[in-house]
């Protein structure tokens, strides 16, 4: 999406494809040591077999490796419940630029010693340094997942839906996921998948996970009772077999599918406060009108991230200068982020100011310096190329 891991120029490319073993795993703890190249929807898959669960989920788990989420720092569909991967990766081994092999594989997760250097790894895309190993932390696997896919009247509907939700759902809520009637009408159009509930300005998936099957559910349906009552939804639908609930997130992960096929994408990953979340949508219509097929908004209104998605039939030089930098221009006026889980890559670099200060940009480039002083670490990108 930012091509973070696109080469550009005279790249040189490493794979990590044969360093796909599982070192470790601790049955107790739950902490995981794996190699770099070990493909996530493979890693999910064996630690379920362990009654764990992968804390990181998102659409490209059949092809993705965990070295690349955590140089990318992938936030996926399920941050809301388990948080980033600064806070689940324990620890790393690490091939600096000159060589060095920077062993940091701990598996504890209290070590108050000096600089977490693993940090620094963690969503720097390859540029100070090639993670080979990581360890990291799975929670337990639940014993009960619901799903339920809702109507929403308008965005007010959605916001108070949402903190309903925590109110009413807390510990066991793990994914809170929106999407607009455009994104239904596309995925219907295009993937001929058909909605479960009845045509609605907006959509909502919940997602609960617990350790109890019958505790899980009367939470839940107290909370749709309410949704329904008070007018918050207007109508909706639940899942707990397998079947249905992987129907039920397919409508909102085959979304980007579905927007593909409508044209040529401008897209866009924002994070922006939950209660302006919607607003650049509904700027966008009205400063693009018919120069844009579509323009629509979904993503993880849980953590605050919008994917912005702009369809075109071809791509056009005044439709691009319509939209940037005034979409950075209109995030940056929100103290949002150009950027919200899919890193900066070549295509935002020169885009950064707009989410971090100049003494932050400085501290950067200094850092890059610093580790690798000859630039061979993924270069043009991440960086601002000006400095």
């Amino acid at each position: 999406m930012v091509g973070g891991s696109v080469p550009v120029f005279d790249e040189i490319i490493l794979s990590t494809a044969r360093m796909n073993r599982v070192l470790s795993f601790h049955s107790v703890s739950g902490i995981l040591v794996c190699q770099a190249g070990c493909v996530l929807e493979e890693l999910s898959r064996y630690v379920e077999e362990r009654d764990f669960i992968m804390p990181l989920d998102l659409g490209a788990k059949g092809s993705c490796h965990i070295g690349g989420n955590v140089a990318t720092n992938a936030g996926g569909l399920r941050f809301l419940r388990y948080g980033s991967l600064h806070g689940t990766v324990l620890g790393l081994e690490v091939v600096l630029a000159d060589g060095t092999v920077l062993d940091c594989l701990t598996s504890l997760r209290k070590d108050n010693t000096g600089y977490d250097l693993k940090q620094l790894f963690i969503g720097s895309e390859g540029t100070l340094g090639i993670i080979t190993t990581v360890s990291i932390l799975c929670p337990p696997k639940p014993r009960a997942v619901n799903v339920a896919f809702l109507g929403c009247p308008g965005f007010a509907e959605v916001l108070q839906t949402f903190s309903t939700c925590k109110g009413m759902l807390g510990e066991i809520l793990s994914a809170f996921e929106f999407m607009d009637a455009v994104c239904m009408q596309l995925v219907g159009r295009h993937l001929h998948l058909a909605s479960p509930v009845q045509e609605s300005p907006f959509y909502i998936l919940i997602e609960t996970s617990g350790s109890n099957a019958g505790h899980d559910a009367e939470k839940l349906g107290h909370f749709l009772e309410h949704a329904l009552g008070s007018g918050l939804v207007t109508d909706g639908t639940m899942a707990t077999d397998q079947r249905k609930v992987k129907m039920l997130w397919a409508l909102r992960e085959r979304i980007t599918e579905a927007l593909s096929r409508d044209g040529y994408v401008y897209k866009y990953d924002l994070s922006l406060p939950v209660e302006r979340l919607y607003d650049i949508v509904t700027d966008l219509r009205a400063r693009l009108g018919p120069h844009a097929k579509h323009v629509v908004g979904y993503g993880h209104l849980g953590d605050g991230n919008l994917h912005l998605n702009v369809t075109a039939e071809a791509f056009s030089p005044s439709l691009l200068a319509a939209l940037e930098p005034h979409v950075y221009e209109w995030t940056a006026g929100q103290q949002g982020s150009v950027s919200a889980e899919h890193g900066v890559g070549f295509r935002k670099r020169d885009v950064l100011g707009y989410s971090k200060p100049p003494g932050a940009l400085q501290l950067m480039q200094q850092l890059k310096a610093l580790l690798d002083p000859k630039g061979i670490l993924n270069p043009y990108k991440t960086l601002p190329s000006q400095a």
